[in-house]
């Protein structure tokens, strides 16, 4: 399937509607939240938050390993309703709290180590406050148009939107 255009989906003003497209070699996502930007930026901070929401629909994040620090790493593993398992290892180049979290994630397994098979993704979240809502927005690099494809054909867009409406759900719970 391929990732909306600017065309085709138009820029969210309001919560739970999620707006992608491809800028280049990033997919680009923009959905607003209905919580202040202190809030929604702590959701991603520590395990004890992360592990509420991150993930698609019906899966757990069993395994969360955080150092929520610029150096710091993030090692984390999913599991899915069926018992499928995927991992992922990031590590933060650059937190500004509570406006933005630069990040690289990488496909890992259980042992922590990188799936050279797929690419390194330079991950970008910035965040910003309006009237009390927060706009996430989230840019991954790809090194190739290639790469970009890749990623996208694992489900990339349907994964983030029922992720973050798994966040959205986490930050109404307070």
């Amino acid at each position: 399937m391929p990732a909306p255009t600017p065309e085709t989906t138009a820029i969210p003003t309001e919560p739970g509607r999620m707006f992608t497209h491809i800028d280049g070699l990033e997919f680009v996502a923009i959905r607003v939240f209905d919580a202040p930007m202190a809030l929604t930026f702590r959701a991603w901070s520590s395990c004890e938050h992360v592990s509420q929401w991150w993930g698609p629909a019906g899966w757990t994040l069993p395994v969360c390993d955080m150092d929520f620090r610029e150096g710091g790493t993030w090692f984390y593993g999913m599991r899915s309703p069926d018992g499928e398992n995927a991992y992922g290892l990031a590590t933060y180049e650059r937190i500004v709290e509570p406006n933005l979290i630069a990040y690289t994630d990488a496909f890992a397994d259980a042992d922590r180590n990188i799936d050279t098979a797929m690419p390194v993704m330079p991950i970008t979240v910035g965040f910003s406050e309006s009237n009390g809502r927060t706009t996430l927005t989230s840019r991954t690099r790809f090194a190739s148009a290639e790469d970009l494809e890749k990623v996208v054909a694992t489900g990339m867009e349907e994964g983030l939107t029922q992720t973050w409406d798994r966040l959205e759900a986490h930050l109404a719970a307070g």
